[in-house]
């Protein structure tokens, strides 16, 4: 689900080379199997090497309050794709300093604001988002999320309806919709869910967490069909992340939050750090957490 995010760094250690050249718990059998297919990817020298060149950037070139909004802007997604979520905070804010409209920075803090449960300030960081750009569809998304974890469920179905409507053949769409529509009427939910369903590629990965959401595949059935037709050697570990965490939402909703914590710790294990699904992970566990807490209590 972050393509579009991956897409902007690869042009970013383009660009950076030219300005370079310019300026001189207990588990059970299921999920004792399920964490052998844990596969955290490696760090990437790359971003390594383009975070050093940004940080000499930033340091010794002499910019314009735009192109060094932009720099900060593109090291603070840096670090958020290696989990320096605090060091990405402080650019995205630097960044706004710079250039007050900037959408994609008021996107990455917002979602930051949701992950920390800070909600109303998360609200109004998506709301900026689609002042300044109001066809920005991720940002119906993130506020979507961050309704339905502020659990204004009507509110966030009415944003991932407008997300969904944007690209009906897109499963992940699909899938978070159905989860705030559950909220609201879990049965009307389903009957969408098998109806949305038709609009989607059989073939395509997405599709199969669909499916299992709708029993018409197995646990086993998905994990064998993230291994197929992968494409670059991080996506079987991000196929895992989005499958763990799209399982544990499952297993939390029939009250098996044992199962889900598990589920999310594995997909937080993945290391994906940008992706929707390793993000919101970790607000889940500690949610299932403190279920399990008082449930023991």
């Amino acid at each position: 689900m972050n393509q579009k995010m991956r897409t902007a760094v690869i042009m970013l250690m383009a660009s950076v080379s030219m300005l370079l050249t310019g300026c001189v718990s207990t588990q059970s059998d299921s999920d004792q199997q399920a964490s052998i297919r844990v596969a955290p990817i490696s760090p990437d020298y790359k971003l390594e090497i383009t975070l050093a060149k940004l940080n000499e950037i930033l340091a010794s070139v002499e910019l314009t309050p735009e192109q060094r909004a932009r720099f900060h802007y593109d090291r603070g997604v840096i670090y958020d794709r290696v989990g320096l979520r605090i060091l990405s905070r402080i650019d995205f804010h630097q960044a706004l300093k710079l250039q007050p409209n900037l959408a994609d920075a008021y996107n990455f803090l917002g979602i930051y604001y949701t992950q920390e449960s800070e909600f109303e300030s998360a609200y109004e960081a998506f709301d900026a988002v689609l002042e300044l750009s109001p066809e920005y569809d991720y940002a119906y998304l993130n506020r979507g999320i961050s309704l339905y974890y502020g659990e204004r469920m009507e509110l966030a179905v009415s944003d991932m309806t407008a997300f969904y409507d944007r690209e009906p053949s897109d499963g992940y769409r699909v899938l978070w919709l159905y989860l705030a529509e559950r909220e609201v009427d879990e049965q009307a939910a389903l009957l969408q869910l098998t109806e949305n369903r038709k609009n989607l590629q059989a073939n395509a990965w997405s599709t199969a967490l669909v499916d299992f959401y709708l029993g018409q595949k197995s646990k086993e059935e998905v994990f064998n069909l993230a291994k197929e037709g992968l494409k670059h050697p991080d996506e079987y570990a991000e196929r895992l992340c989005e499958a763990y965490f799209y399982m544990a939402k499952i297993a939390q909703k029939r009250g098996d939050n044992v199962q889900a914590a598990n589920y999310f710790r594995l997909a937080l294990a993945t290391n994906i750090y940008d992706f929707v699904e390793h993000r919101y992970a970790r607000l889940e566990l500690a949610r299932t957490n403190e279920a399990l807490r008082l449930a023991t209590n």
